[in-house]
């Protein structure tokens, strides 16, 4: 892939245009925060259609997140930067296409490190596994079919490496009855599908639901969520959209306790800085011109581009053994705070908490060691150990966030306000009575708890333990995954010859 026969040549012309902003390329965080300013974008929260999304405190956190895959990129390029072999630049690993199985060990060290650094979903996984998978996808359509998708994927690709912009993925439907295929639907919105094909591009109506980051982002990838045939291919879409495309709506999705970010202070959010984002996007017929269309019809192709998204995006998981490491600390601190540190029982929970996050960081590891060439060049994780480790995701946390709560005590649910601890009156009595260990301040404590808090019940539970329940394929789609790949046939036939079973009296 590093040819220069495949480097894409970009139009600044068409950088210039609408669809894709300031012209000027994004550098860091900062930059990208204000990159986001301005768009007309239609986000609805709490009964409003809010002015400028950007500046709402209960989104500003779920930005602070996805801007720290910048600044990683700035700190620290040998884990979060590549080169491109189609601009010749060194890009945003979260824009990269995987040449190598090092690539896909870097992204997995990458995607923990920023779950450390934020204790929350940042948001760019999603973008990053939908391109990956669509390189492959795109490439052996076109030998299937005949079109020319890849080409047009790769364009789109290199401008937006280009740009440094982020692309956010939205695959998962509403689906309705689910007993029934998308075409059967009394309401075939429930999932996005082609409404009119044009001489110039398609239009697309319908929903895409839990959309991690979207609002977020500069380009959506829209991608079909299930199996298809014949009968559903105006459901088999994929293209992409400039997130402040004319026709879409965003509703914001609500938290447990986001709305504490909206309050003084800083000490009852747990996490002030951080957050992630979901949403609502209905697509009520919006255009997508032909050079950014990857899919119109091709049925056939969209079982492979869910496999191999979930593929990736499974391994993706890594990401909360990040998450992890922060309320690992967090409950050993308070545990050092309440004076209890040094016993047994408490050690043996801290270390419990421990094997199970490694267990998961393990698996997402071997996948991506064991990762494989497609046919376009692009190289695959290994799919039985990326489901492996999505089906550790989908219990482990759970534990860890159990024993998290256990050496926190019953206090991380029934502590006083900031506003009480601030009061003149009743603040000095919490003081003096929700003191811990010696020489351990009352308001660092409080503090702590209230990180646990939100990790475990609060806003960015939603990201450690509902979305590893349920982001990427829910448990059982992970089961039916490794009962594909587990080969009992091999491993009876290894049983029955050390048994001493000749084949010929099976």
């Amino acid at each position: 892939m590093s040819s220069a026969e495949q480097i894409i040549e970009t139009d600044a012309e068409d950088l210039r245009s609408a669809d894709w902003g300031d012209y000027d390329t994004i550098s860091g965080g900062d930059d990208y925060i204000d990159s986001l300013r301005g768009r007309p974008m239609k986000v609805w929260l709490f009964g409003e259609c809010l002015e400028e999304p950007v500046d709402h405190p209960m989104i500003s956190t779920s930005i602070n997140s996805m801007a720290e895959t910048y600044k990683l990129a700035q700190e620290n390029p040998a884990a979060a930067t590549a080169q491109s072999p189609y601009t010749g630049d060194t890009v945003n690993r979260f824009l990269h296409i995987h040449e190598n199985a090092g690539d896909l060990v870097a992204k997995a060290r990458m995607q923990r490190d920023l779950g450390s650094r934020t204790g929350t979903c940042f948001q760019r996984c999603v973008g990053l596994d939908a391109i990956n998978s669509l390189h492959s996808v795109t490439y052996e359509t076109d030998e299937v079919h005949g079109t020319d998708y890849h080409a047009r994927f790769l364009a789109f690709l290199a401008k937006v490496q280009k740009k440094n912009q982020v692309i956010g993925g939205a695959m998962t439907d509403a689906k309705g009855d689910r007993s029934k295929a998308p075409h059967q639907q009394v309401d075939p919105d429930v999932y996005l599908h082609i409404s009119e094909r044009r001489e110039d591009g398609v239009v697309v109506r319908g929903v895409k639901c839990h959309q991690t980051g979207c609002i977020n982002s500069h380009w959506l990838i829209v991608m079909p969520t299930i199996r298809l045939t014949e009968e559903d291919k105006d459901f088999a879409i994929v293209g992409a959209v400039p997130a402040h495309a004319e026709g879409i709506t965003y509703i914001y999705g609500r938290q447990s306790n986001d709305s504490r970010s909206m309050e003084d202070g800083d000490i009852d959010a747990g996490n002030a800085t951080f957050a992630g984002q979901e949403a609502m996007i209905i697509f009520d017929d919006v255009f997508i011109p032909y050079d950014r269309v990857f899919m119109n019809g091709e049925y056939d192709f969209a079982a492979p581009l869910v496999e191999r998204f979930t593929t990736y995006h499974r391994c993706s998981y890594i990401c909360k053994t990040g998450v992890g490491d922060v309320l690992i600390g967090a409950a050993a601190e308070i545990a050092d705070m309440n004076g209890v540190a040094k016993a047994s029982h408490i050690k043996d929970k801290l270390i419990e908490m421990a094997h199970l996050n490694e267990t998961i960081a393990g698996s997402a590891l071997a996948s991506a060691h064991e990762a494989r060439p497609m046919k376009s060049g692009v190289w695959q994780n290994d799919d039985m150990h990326s489901n492996v480790c999505k089906q550790n995701v989908t219990r482990f946390p759970y534990e860890i966030a159990r024993l998290a709560q256990d050496l926190a005590g019953g206090l991380m649910v029934t502590l006083p306000s900031e506003q009480d601890l601030e009061n003149d009156e009743v603040g000095p009595l919490i003081r003096k009575f929700l003191i811990g260990r010696e020489n351990t301040p009352v308001e660092d404590r409080m503090r702590i708890l209230r990180l646990i808090e939100n990790m475990t019940l609060g806003r960015n539970a939603v990201g450690y333990l509902t979305e590893s329940m349920h982001g990427a394929g829910s448990p059982q789609a992970q089961r039916v995954q490794i009962a594909r790949g587990m080969n009992v046939g091999e491993k009876r036939s290894h049983a029955r010859r050390l048994a001493g079973i000749k084949e010929d009296e099976i």
